[in-house]
């Protein structure tokens, strides 16, 4: 399986999605053209009614998912290591007390070896599967939707049983967690993990909240991840 293909393959797609269903929504919402007017509305709207889930509009698990902000962001394998690379060498530069080294964070997935590039986005993959799960309730309608979603991606028998297993299994922070290998892994898996839930629900925030425990990041990293990947472009 082409496990990178994959990954950027899901992330362009729920771009697109969450691109059309912002539009869409701005319709409904009767947001104005241009203008101060529509930058201020749009502005308040990041923080709730545009906020994305990417895999959820993708497999369609989430009816009624908010739409925008960080699947507009990141929408590609290299924004996706391009966003965590900067939060977390922004935050360690601000975090670090005086002429302390600062640590490595290892290089974002768009830049690794093409091994090591595989190997890291089969762990995003998990993290996005598993944080869309987060709330514990995948029912057959979302089974047959997840399916659709397969089939409009045109899948191949590899991918379609590797999300096929990853679906089968409970959503696990710390067996994600036991696989990061740097800094730099652990910001992606939380930023990919943030793409899949809609954090105004308890449960899925409950997810994450556990996931950067397991992970081991900072409640001040983990906001400045958050606010990054959640500003409406």
């Amino acid at each position: 399986m082409d496990a990178r293909g994959l990954l950027e393959q899901m992330l362009q797609a729920g771009l697109s999605l969450a691109s059309q269903g912002r539009d869409l929504g701005e319709q409904k919402l009767g947001v104005p053209q241009d203008g101060p007017e529509r930058d201020a509305m749009l502005s308040g709207m990041g923080k709730g009614a545009l906020a994305a889930g990417a895999l959820g509009l993708l497999f369609g698990t989430k009816a009624g998912r908010k739409v925008g902000g960080s699947a507009l962001k990141v929408g590609s394998l290299a924004a996706l290591g391009g966003v965590a690379y900067k939060v977390y060498r922004d935050w360690q530069s601000q975090d670090a007390a005086g002429p302390v080294a600062l640590q490595d964070p290892g290089l974002p997935v768009d830049r690794l070896p093409a091994e090591q590039a595989e190997h890291r986005s089969r762990l995003l993959l998990r993290a996005m599967v598993s944080a869309a799960q987060a709330d514990g309730h995948v029912d057959d309608d979302e089974r047959r939707r997840i399916q659709q979603g397969m089939d409009q991606l045109a899948l191949d028998a590899d991918a379609r049983n590797f999300l096929q297993q990853e679906l089968a299994k409970p959503a696990d922070p710390s067996a994600l967690a036991s696989q990061v290998d740097s800094p730099e892994a652990a910001a992606e898996v939380y930023l990919a993990s943030l793409l899949a839930v809609n954090v105004d629900n308890y449960m899925e925030r409950g997810y994450l909240d556990e996931l950067a425990k397991q992970l081991g990041l900072s409640p001040e990293l983990v906001s400045r991840l958050e606010a990054e990947a959640r500003a409406v472009v």
